[in-house]
């Protein structure tokens, strides 16, 4: 038993000390950052504070594997980013949606980007039976996407395969749903710089596939979500 004993807790320090030691390590990587940044641009950090003016907004997963600016070779300060699981866009996200208004509305993006990627945990889950906890009613909107498209993904034998066309139509519905906000639609109205992209990024090359469904207008949107302007109040 004294054996058991001494093991677990030698089991238990070395835990903590892998803890402490990631968490140490996160630490000094930031001030080697700072360090690297510093020796190829003095004034960096000066720059950075000033304000922030970027073109695009990123929208993609929370998959640790695939971070915006590593993937599109950025700086920070030239991607707005906004993550969730599965890069999902549904117009009940106030959080979503208020990344969407500002960086629309006040950073005046012209570029707003869905990236999901091959790979994606939360598609596999979705496309299982299995019960995960509070996520899973996050995960039905996934599942809806593969309602909407079954007719295509049941005919697909391979499992992986299905998984990587869900993670493409997931995509290809997500920027409808973008395409579908007031936010959008409204920015439509005033300005022709405004595009919205789907993309999926390959973690097996790290290339981006460009799904060819970039929008800047309403056009192929049904009557019933191309919206007219705002009507004042009489």
């Amino acid at each position: 038993m004294a054996r058991d004993n001494n093991s677990a807790a030698t089991t238990a320090q070395n835990t903590n000390e892998v803890q402490k030691n990631t968490y140490e390590q996160l630490l000094s990587g930031n001030r080697l950052f700072v360090e690297q940044e510093l020796e190829k641009d003095p004034d960096f950090f000066k720059k950075l504070a000033s304000g922030q003016s970027p073109q695009v907004l990123w929208i993609g997963c929370s998959d640790s594997r695939v971070p915006a600016n590593q993937v599109t070779n950025t700086k920070p300060g030239e991607v707005f980013v906004h993550r969730n699981i599965a890069n999902v866009c549904v117009h009940s996200d106030m959080n979503m949606l208020s990344v969407l208004d500002y960086s629309v509305n006040v950073l005046k993006v012209k570029h707003v980007i869905v990236a999901g990627h091959y790979g994606c945990g939360g598609v596999a889950a979705a496309m299982s039976r299995k019960q995960f906890g509070l996520i899973d009613n996050w995960l039905r909107h996934i599942k809806d996407v593969y309602r909407l498209h079954s007719h295509e993904l049941d005919l697909i034998t391979d499992p992986a395969v299905r998984a990587d066309r869900l993670v493409e139509l997931n995509v290809i519905e997500q920027v409808f749903n973008l395409c579908k906000t007031t936010i959008i639609q409204n920015a439509w109205k005033e300005r022709t710089d405004l595009e919205v992209h789907g993309w999926v990024v390959d973690i097996r090359t790290g290339l981006v596939k460009d799904l060819k469904v970039s929008c800047s207008n309403t056009d192929n949107l049904s009557k019933v979500f191309a919206l007219d302007a705002v009507t004042p109040a009489s």
